[in-house]
C-alpha cells in the first residue's frame, strides 16, 4: 500500500508518526509526510489535543480529508488517531462515521497490525524522517507527572516513562549514520527525566552520553521546566562544544498568585533566581520560553507585571497563548473569565514588547560571524540557522548564495548584514 500520515500539533507527535512509519515501511509499504497527496491507499490524520486551536485543526483536518474520500479520490481508507482520538474518540466516532478507524495514543502497535496487515509490531532505532534529513527529535520520555492546573496532557499521555539512556544513545547514534547532524532532545518534561526509572534526575549524564557518543554535530535542548531544574544539565551544555546554547524553558507566568494557581511549583523569585543562574552559568545562552495570558482571574496589574517582566527578562525567543479552557484539568472548574478580545489584546500587546527586544537583540549581532546550518533553498535565498536558533519556532538567517555547491545540513560561516523582527541577514564569510 501507499500510505499518507499527516501530522498535527507538536514535535512529540513528529517522533510518533515516524515511528509509526518505520513500522509501516518493515510490513512492506510506501509512507509518505505530505498534506497535500491525495493519491494514497490509506490516509492516517495524527491529531492534537492539547488547546482550542489545535483541536480545530484537528477536526477540519479530518473533515478536509473525509471531503477527499467520500468525492472517490484515490484514498480507500482513512484512519485518525492520536491525541484528539484519546481525548474523544466516542464524541468523533458519533460524528464523524465515514473514518475507517480510530486509535488512540497508546496502541500504536496495534495500528502497524492492523493497518500494515502484518501479524508482528517490531519497533526499530531506524525511522524515516519527516523533518529536513538533516535534523530529528529524539524523545526521551512518554508522557507527563506535572500537574499544571491548565494542561491535559497527563489525561492524555498518562504518566512520565522515560527511555533508558542505552536505547536513547543507540537511536541517536542510527539517526547520525543516517545523516542527522542536529538531534534536538524533547519529551514533556524533560528536565524530569531518568526520575522514574533511576531514582534521580538522569537528564545531565543523558547529555554527556549523547554529546560523546551519537556524533552529531550539535545537540539542542527542549521543553524544560523550571521546578528543579537540574543543575548538571547546565554544566553539560557549558562542557560540551556540541550542545547548543539553548535552553527552550516554557515559564508560563511570572505573577505568585498566578503561578501558584497554576500549580507550576514555583514563585516570581525562583523564576528569577533560575534565569539568574542560566546566565551566569552559560554567560551566551539562548533562553527561548512560552507565556500564557487571560488565565481565569488575571488581573490587568499582574498582566502589567507579566509585561514589566518581559521587558527586563529580554528573552531571545518568546511565544505567547491565550488560555485554552480544557474539561478535565482544575483551572477548568474556574471558569473562562477573561474575554477573548482581552486576551488578544494581551498577547498582541505582549509580542509587541518582544518584537522590540527581538529586534534590539537580532541588530547587536550585526557585523559578527556564526557557524550556521543550512535548511533549504528559497530561489535565490540560503535558509540557515545559528546555534541559538530552533528550526521551526525561532529565526533564521536569509543568504544569497555566493557559493556553489553548498547543501541543505551543510555548515557554514555567515558574517551578519542586516537584521529585522524576527530574521537575520548575511553573506557566506
Amino acid at each position: 500500500m501507499r500510505i499518507n500520515i499527516i501530522t498535527l500539533g507538536c514535535s512529540k507527535n513528529t517522533v510518533d508518526s515516524e515511528k509509526l512509519a518505520a513500522g509501516l515501511q518493515a510490513a512492506g509499504h510506501t509512507v509518505h509526510f505530505d498534506r497535500a497527496r491525495n493519491d494514497c491507499d490509506t490516509v492516517i490524520v495524527n491529531t492534537c489535543g492539547f488547546i482550542g486551536d489545535a483541536k480545530e485543526e484537528s477536526i477540519n483536518t479530518v473533515l478536509q480529508q473525509i471531503g477527499i474520500k467520500t468525492r472517490g479520490r484515490k484514498a480507500r481508507r482513512l484512519v485518525v488517531c492520536g491525541c484528539l482520538v484519546e481525548r474523544y474518540r466516542d464524541e468523533l466516532e458519533k460524528e464523524m462515521p465515514e473514518v475507517d478507524a480510530w486509535y488512540g495514543v497508546h496502541e500504536w502497535e496495534r495500528m502497524v497490525r492492523e493497518i500494515g496487515e502484518v501479524g508482528d509490531y517490531r519497533e526499530t532505532t531506524v525511522r524515516p524522517l519527516s523533518t529536513a534529513s538533516h535534523y530529528a527529535y529524539l524523545k526521551i520520555a512518554e508522557g507527563c507527572n506535572r500537574s499544571c492546573s491548565y494542561c491535559a496532557i497527563p489525561l492524555i499521555r498518562g504518566a512520565h516513562r522515560s527511555i533508558p539512556i542505552e536505547e536513547l544513545v543507540a537511536e541517536a547514534k542510527a539517526l547520525v549514520a543516517g545523516g542527522v547532524k542536529e538531534l534536538i532532545v524533547i519529551s514533556q518534561d524533560t528536565t524530569y527525566y531518568g526520575l522514574d526509572i533511576y531514582g534521580r534526575r538522569a537528564l545531565g549524564e543523558l547529555l554527556d552520553r549523547l554529546a560523546d557518543e551519537s556524533g552529531a554535530t550539535w545537540i539542542r535542548l527542549h521543553y524544560t521546566y523550571p521546578t528543579s531544574f537540574p543543575a548538571d544539565a547546565i554544566d553539560a551544555i557549558a562542557r560540551h562544544k556540541n550542545i547548543c546554547n539553548y535552553i527552550d524553558i516554557p515559564l508560563q507566568h511570572i505573577n505568585s498568585r498566578i503561578l501558584s494557581s497554576m500549580q507550576r511549583g514555583i514563585d516570581r523569585e525562583g523564576t528569577l533566581r533560575l534565569l539568574d543562574t542560566f546566565r551566569a552559568k552559560l554567560p551566551d545562552v539562548a533562553i527561548r520560553t512560552t507565556l500564557i495570558v487571560g488565565y481565569p482571574g488575571e488581573s490587568e496589574e499582574e498582566f502589567d507585571e507579566l509585561k514589566d517582566f518581559v521587558r527586563q527578562a529580554r528573552f531571545d525567543r518568546m511565544g505567547c497563548f491565550a488560555y485554552s479552557p480544557e474539561e478535565g484539568t482544575p483551572a477548568y472548574a474556574l471558569g473562562d473569565t477573561v474575554s477573548e478580545d482581552v486576551k488578544q489584546r494581551r498577547v498582541d500587546e505582549l509580542m509587541a514588547i518582544q518584537e522590540q527586544i527581538s529586534l534590539e537583540k537580532n541588530r547587536a549581532r550585526i557585523g559578527r560571524t556564526y557557524r550556521c546550518i543550512v535548511d533549504r533553498r528559497e530561489g535565490e535565498l540560503l535558509v540557515a540557522r545559528t546555534e541559538y536558533d530552533s528550526p521551526e519556532v525561532d529565526d533564521e538567517v536569509l543568504v544569497r548564495q555566493t557559493r556553489a555547491g553548498i547543501r541543505p545540513g551543510d555548515f557554514v560561516d555567515i558574517r551578519i548584514t542586516d537584521a529585522l523582527e524576527n530574521d537575520l541577514v548575511g553573506e557566506i564569510a
